[in-house]
């Protein structure tokens, strides 16, 4: 008696959907209208878009700060301003943080201690011209 057998071929499985994440803020009043106001200003029509663009500019500003970069803008006058954001500082490699050592006396630190501890003082006039530049 023979036997016969058939080859079966298998059949490709379909590609499952990729389950795309869900993400979801609780925003305070004042950020809900920033968010909204720079989509708006960058002509964005979904949180979808916004998050995208932001996480991707975020990621290249870790990635500069791994690499001990430092992160300007320039105004056309070539005035520079750093970029001084403290998470970002977390990534960056241990030599590039500035380090200050300051000799405190307990005086000093008493006095700073009440410092921090008052309810904050009203802006001067000259400080708030110096402000404004």
């Amino acid at each position: 008696m023979a036997l016969k057998t058939k080859q079966i071929r298998k059949q490709p499985q379909p590609e499952r959907a990729v389950r795309k994440s869900k993400f979801q803020a609780d925003l305070a009043p004042a950020e809900d209208r920033m968010v909204r106001g720079l989509k708006q200003e960058l002509q964005l029509t979904s949180n979808t878009d916004f998050l995208s663009d932001a996480v991707a500019l975020f990621r290249w500003a870790v990635w500069e700060r791994k690499r001990g970069h430092r992160i300007f803008s320039e105004a056309e006058t070539g005035e520079r301003r750093e970029l001084v954001f403290p998470r970002l500082e977390r990534v960056a490699p241990e030599l590039a943080l500035p380090r200050v050592e300051i000799p405190w006396t307990p005086r000093e630190l008493e006095s700073l201690a009440d410092l921090a501890s008052r309810e904050p003082a009203n802006p001067t006039e000259t400080l708030i011209r110096a402000m404004r530049g």
